[in-house]
């Protein structure tokens, strides 16, 4: 972990250090393992990691593995883009996984990345990596292109300044494309991301708006790219993202909509 040379690292951030040693790929360490991924001495790693256990923000198990406690969930649920989110989305995303059995998606922007808050999931839906809690960048993805677009210009110009992570092929690779598409994202209302992430997979996402009318969440369907025309699923989408909008509180824009959906 880096921290200020000019300083010895606080307790918040050895702390910190600890929890952020778990990831997706290593759910589960031993105390060694901990210590090295954390960067402290064992010494300081056995003992913040007792008290984090003792409170509930790790768990060991009786082979003395750490893995992430359900407290740190329960802190997780309280964030803006939590609980009230997910619930008001669930309906929504539940129709438009009945109309699909695909992956469902619910996303939010955290800097320049896109944070997945929900996925459903059916066993013969095409593979994707994303998972509830992970992150992808924002250019590779349907949602997080949603997102991107709908962003304030200071994140927009960050996200166009740094290097494009390139996952296919079909991935895009410069800030002229990403303006480009940005520019469609924001005149049709939705999102079309064919095989950036993975080759077989595509995602077509629209933008969820709150009670001030800014974009809060995007939502997406993510399908098997061979065969599938995009436009046949963008109503759903839209539908269902204007349906978790008005749930929480957006204004109504149904002749805007229903003039975008007919051109």
């Amino acid at each position: 972990m880096r921290h200020n040379a000019e300083r010895p690292p606080s307790v918040v951030e050895r702390v910190l250090d600890v929890l952020g040693a778990f990831t997706s790929e290593r759910p589960v360490l031993t105390l060694s393992e901990l210590s090295r991924r954390a960067g402290l001495p064992l010494s300081t790693t056995h003992r913040l990691s007792a008290e984090l256990v003792r409170r509930g923000a790790l768990q060991r198990d009786e082979q003395g593995h750490f893995r992430v406690g359900l407290w740190l969930w329960e802190v997780a649920s309280l964030a803006p883009h939590g609980a009230h989110l997910r619930e008001s989305a669930m309906p929504f995303l539940e129709d438009l996984y009945e109309a699909t059995h695909q992956n469902v998606q619910l996303a939010v922007l955290d800097g320049a990345e896109v944070v997945y808050l929900e996925r459903l999931s059916g066993r013969r839906a095409v593979n994707v990596i994303s998972r509830v809690g992970g992150r992808l960048p924002l250019h590779a993805t349907g949602v997080g292109l949603v997102l991107l677009a709908h962003a304030p210009a200071d994140v927009q110009e960050q996200v166009l300044g740094l290097p494009l992570k390139r996952f296919t092929g079909k991935t895009i690779r410069s800030a002229e494309q990403l303006r480009r598409v940005l520019a469609d994202v924001r005149r049709n209302g939705y999102a079309v991301s064919d095989g950036q992430i993975e080759l077989p997979a595509l995602s077509v996402a629209a933008a969820v708006h709150g009670a001030s009318d800014t974009v809060v969440a995007s939502i997406s369907v993510v399908v098997p790219a061979e065969g599938t025309d995009p436009l046949t699923l963008v109503p759903a989408v839209r539908a269902a993202a204007r349906g978790i909008s008005r749930t929480l509180g957006a204004p109504l824009r149904l002749s805007e909509d229903a003039h975008r959906e007919t051109h």
